[in-house]
């Protein structure tokens, strides 16, 4: 049989389109019910051998028996820790895998995952349904969730949410180059302030705390609004939770 040929419109950017929205409703659909979520962020290079790996796992797992759901890349390295450790407790486990050329492979620790080829689309669910995020050493993706955080909080186009950095000898050049380079030095790209938008320690028990309250003493017990409020290439081994309406976005 002769190979089936597709309308040329199907490859085109304005049938894209489809693709993109259908990501936001399957995403929209299935996190809308995972209640409170703390997102986790780290290197998927990470050996299952490294303090790493066994600190992210110890972080999920206290997390998840204080009721939080926990969201990864749903990668391997320290995104396979956190799934492991919300797994180890019966916990609620989710993994945002996305489509890559390399590196990417899904871990066997969710109990709710959901496929994305578009990393903005990922992104937004990260941002929307978590609570807080932590990241871990890690590269590139690392940085850019935490640099979106960053943005996000200092425009006010999302609630003030705690960021917490995990790994002083990591993550301290970092704070000093924004101190000395983006603050001073006659740049001034930010204002004295946003150097406290995120906690650096090498304490798991002060992430706990930082994620349970925010820097005015609020409990968190949702996630910071962002766009418009009320996402199928979906998987999902448990019914997550329902929780109670969402406040309107901003």
């Amino acid at each position: 049989m002769d190979k089936v040929q597709h309308p040329k419109f199907i490859d085109e950017d304005p049938w894209r389109v489809f693709r993109i929205m259908s990501e936001f409703v399957d995403g929209f659909d299935v996190m809308s019910r995972i209640g409170p979520a703390v997102s986790i962020f780290g290197s998927s290079r990470t050996p299952r051998t490294h303090s790493d790996y066994r600190k992210a796992r110890k972080l999920a797992r206290m997390l998840a028996e204080r009721g939080y759901a926990i969201v990864t890349g749903g990668g391997p390295g320290i995104m396979e820790a956190a799934n492991r450790g919300a797994h180890d407790v019966g916990g609620i486990s989710v993994g945002l895998n996305i489509t890559l050329p390399r590196e990417q492979k899904s871990n066997r620790y969710h109990s709710v995952s959901i496929n994305f080829h578009y990393f903005f689309a990922r992104l937004v669910m990260f941002v929307k349904y978590s609570c807080s995020f932590v990241c871990f050493p890690g590269g590139f993706g690392t940085l850019h969730e935490f640099f979106n955080s960053m943005t996000l909080i200092q425009t006010g186009k999302a609630e003030r949410f705690p960021v917490v950095l995990i790994g002083r000898s990591y993550w301290n050049d970092m704070g000093k180059w924004m101190r000395s380079a983006m603050l001073q030095k006659g740049y001034r790209k930010i204002d004295p302030q946003d150097v406290n938008l995120f906690v650096v320690t090498n304490s798991l028990t002060e992430a706990v705390g930082a994620i349970e309250q925010t820097a005015e003493g609020t409990v968190i017990g949702r996630p910071p609004m962002l766009y418009e409020d009320k996402a199928r290439n979906v998987e999902t081994k448990r019914p997550p939770k329902r929780t109670k309406k969402r406040r309107q976005a901003k």
